[in-house]
This record gives C-alpha cells, structure tokens and sequence, in this order.
C-alpha cells in the first residue's frame, strides 16, 4: 500500500476529501477539456492511479466517528485495474465524467450506490456483486461488455443516454439479474451487442423507450424466462435484431407502441410468454416473423397493419382483443386474415378467436371464423379436398345446415316435375298405393326408412325419369352424410 506521501497532489486530494464524503472536482470547465472521449491525453494534475481509488474504496483512510464517507471525483483520469472483487463497501462510490484505463471490477463485492456517469471505461464487472443502492451508468460510453450476471441490486439500475458498445456478442450480460427497483434504459441508450436478460427478475419493470439496439448477427434482447412487472419498449424503441421473451413472465404490461422491430428471420419471440396486457402497435410492421406459440395475455391491443406477413399462433390464446381501430379492428374477415398468417393449417387459432366472439356476443363472427376453417383444405390431399367442398356446398361445414334443407327443396321440386311428366310402371299391378310425384321424390330423397312408393314404382330402363331417380338416391345419401359429418364437426369443435 502506498504511503501519504507517495501521493500525488490530486490523490492526496482525493485521500483527504474521502472521510467527509466531500467531491473532487478536478474538471478545467471547458466542454472540449472535459469531455471523456480525450481523457487518455489528461495531464497528472488529473491523474489517480486505480490502486490509490481501490485503498480508499476500501477503507484505507478510516472516517472519525460519525462521519460519512464516500468516494466522489469528478474529471479524474484513472490509471491501472480498479479491483473492487469481492470487497465489501459501506459507502458510495461516485465518479462523473472520469476516464478509466481498464474496465472497473465488481466481481462478488458487496457495495452501496455506484455511480459512473457520463464517463468512459471499456466495460465493467460486476458478476455476482450486491449493491445496497442505484447503479446508474448514465450518459457513460463503456467500450466491453458490462456484466451484470446474477448481481442482485436494491435500488435502481439507470442506463439512460448511455452507450454500451462490445465486440463479442453482448454489450450487457446480465443472465439471472435480481432487481429490486427499476431498469431504465430511456433517452438514447443504445447497445452495439445484445442484451441478455436470461431469467432476470424485474419487478420494477423494464423501461426501453427511444432505446436503440443493435445485435443484426444475434439477439438484440434476450429475455427468456424473465419475470417482470412491466415491460416498455415505444416511443421509437428500434431493434436490429430478434426480441426473444420465450417463456417470460410479465404480471402487467407488455409494449410495443411505437416500435420498430428488424429481426431478421424472427423479430419477435413470445412463445411461451404470460402477460397481462400487451399493446402490439409497432411504428411499421416487423420485418420478420412474430412467434405467439403457446403464449397466453389477458388482452392484446393491435391495430391494422401492425402484424407482419409471418405470424405463429399455434396455442396462443387471450381473454380479449382491443383495437385501435374501433368496430373496424374486430371485423371478423380481417382477423381470420390475420389467423392466415400462420404457416400451413392449424386449427386452434380459429377455435380461439371463435370463442373470444361468442363470449362478447358476436355469434354471427363466430360462425364465420369457424366456417374459414375450410383453409385447411388447402393442406389436404384431393379427396380431402373435394370433400371438404361438398361439406362446404351441402351444409357449411355443419355452421349452415339450412344449406341442405335448400338442397333437398330444390331436389324436390326438380323430381316432382320430371316424374310428374312421365308415367312409371307398377311393379305389382293392382297393387301398391297409386303414384304420386312429390311423395315419389321424398321416398327417393329419404334414405331411411320409406313411403312406399320407391318399390310400388319403377321407371323403364334408359329413361330418363330412371337416370333422376338413381341420381336423386345418391343426392339423399350424399346430403344426410354431411348434414351427420358437418354438424359432429361444428358441436365437437366450436
């Protein structure tokens, strides 16, 4: 350790103002000549050496009873590695518009309020570190990764207008972070690497409004599993890169107003989320897929033209949709266009929607998104799909079964005229009930049971009264087949 009088002028400064809490202030008070960026080239008249600031951070200059201590510098040029790993500090550590050397260690220590704003340093340490108190990182350019992984931190952690710039992967590794207060990356933050939020606990919420992020290679922001109150990222939150909040868990909002997500193949990754309200009102649609496989929200707020070309829905489910749009945002042809979306055929997503209008009362919506189930037919092979037409043509799919009461009226008609038109011949003369058109068709027509006039009548061979006769026969087996096939459909599936 080094003596007082190894000291120079601004350490010995520093060393003295520390048992007071006082600020060193060694800035020459000219924007140009304070700024961080030339802090390399500063003078010794502003130079502390990391080992002289890591002594004092941990209590090398004991405080006289009842005095507060702290370590606060401003405008200082610090040389060297500040190690603080695994120190335990019991007071503040405040350093605005400083330059460091080396990335300042955190590792394990347990500290008060830290403070590194509007400063440069190539990133920072702080894994498995407690801070009773705020880390406020504001208005700082931190050239490395800042790891953050597993801290637990009391207070706040503030990234508002700072730059955090990596050359790996991450810019903020902070997988397992336990918050206590909020994260506010407001008002210019911006982050060249990802953000890796992996399981994080936020009860106070995450705030990303205006932020920019920019990972194009990986995630932009990497938040699986995470437990959080609030979730904001609008007013022009831009994302070169994918979203992923798979499995996470968000007791109250989740926000996209305003947003602008470049993800390349996936821009926006819920599978498996829970949330309360999510308002998806994106600037411009994403320029990827978003993925809701398996999500469940209480209510998702959308509006047209919000959703890009690729949506998977498979398991997504919500209490209730509200739109921006008003009545026009709950018209039910432009939400099974948004059903669509989804890759080959599923039918959950129709299920879904379906339920959601008869719970609000709309069951004429409900029986159309149940009747657009027939996009499945698309996925068929042919006899798949002639069948699935003639359920659709006979009966709507069991959604319209006054489709086959037309059916069997026109027949009707059709058969009584022709009959009507042509004598048949007895199959037992003098015997039988005497013909009647009409009955002759029901008899036909119905292929149960009878009315005796189908074996008391027959047509002669090549006529055509006899070719009708075959064709209405099939029509009845035809019509009673998907009446029973579309209306088991419609009972067991909506």
């Amino acid at each position: 350790m080094l003596s007082y009088e190894e000291l120079t002028p601004p350490e010995r400064e520093l060393w003295d103002a520390f048992p007071e809490g006082r600020q060193v202030d060694l800035r020459v008070g000219t924007p140009s000549g304070d700024d961080p960026a030339g802090g390399s080239d500063w003078g010794p008249e502003r130079t502390l050496r990391a080992a002289v600031v890591t002594a004092l951070a941990r209590g090398g200059n004991a405080a006289p009873p009842g005095a507060v201590t702290a370590l606060r510098v401003a405008g200082a040029r610090i040389t060297g590695h500040l190690d603080l790993a695994g120190a335990e500090i019991d007071h503040v550590l405040w350093f605005e518009g400083c330059w460091f050397e080396e990335g300042p260690s955190l590792y394990g220590a347990a500290t008060r309020t830290i403070g590194i704003i509007g400063s440069r340093a190539p990133g920072m340490d702080a894994t498995l570190a407690r801070i009773e108190g705020t880390l406020n990182l504001q208005r700082s350019v931190l050239h490395g990764t800042v790891s953050l992984m597993r801290a637990r931190i009391a207070g706040e952690l503030k990234l508002s207008e700072t730059m955090l710039s990596a050359s790996d992967q991450w810019a903020l590794f902070a997988g397992g972070l336990v918050m206590e207060g909020g994260v506010f990356c407001r008002r210019g933050f911006t982050a060249h690497g990802g953000i890796r939020l992996l399981g994080a606990h936020l009860p106070g919420g995450l705030f990303m409004e205006g932020a920019r992020l920019d990972n194009p290679d990986g995630p932009a922001l990497l938040a699986d599993n995470a437990v959080a109150s609030t979730l904001v990222f609008s007013k022009g939150f831009t994302a070169q890169g994918a979203v992923c909040l798979r499995g996470a868990q968000i007791s109250d909002q989740l926000t996209f107003d305003g947003a602008i997500l470049n993800g390349e193949d996936v821009a926006l990754d819920c599978s498996r989320m829970q949330a309360g309200d999510v308002h998806f009102t994106p600037a411009t649609p994403p320029s990827g897929a978003v993925d809701l496989r398996g999500a469940h929200v209480t209510a998702l707020h959308d509006g047209e033209g919000v959703w890009p070309r690729l949506v998977r829905l498979q398991g997504f489910s919500y209490a209730s949709i509200q739109s921006r749009d008003g009545l026009r945002g709950y018209d039910a042809t432009r939400r099974v266009e948004w059903i669509r979306r989804e890759p080959g055929y599923t039918p959950q997503p129709y299920e879904q929607l379906a339920s959601w209008y008869r719970q609000v009362g709309h069951e004429d919506d409900a029986r159309k998104v149940l009747l657009a189930k027939r996009h499945r037919r698309s996925t068929l092979h042919p006899a798949g799909r002639v069948w699935g037409h003639l359920l659709d043509a006979l009966v709507g799919y069991g959604y319209r079964p006054w489709l086959a009461g037309a059916w069997i009226m026109a027949l009707t008609i059709l058969g009584t005229v022709v009959f009507g038109a042509h004598s048949p011949k007895q199959a037992q003369p003098g015997q039988g009930p005497p013909f009647s058109a009409l009955v002759y068709t029901l008899d036909l027509l119905i292929p149960i049971g009878g009315l005796g006039q189908r074996t008391a009548w027959y047509w002669p061979g090549g006529s055509t009264a006899q070719w009708l006769s075959y064709a209405l026969i099939a029509a009845g087996w035809l019509l009673t087949t998907a009446v029973v096939a579309g209306v088991t459909r419609s009972l067991n599936k909506s």
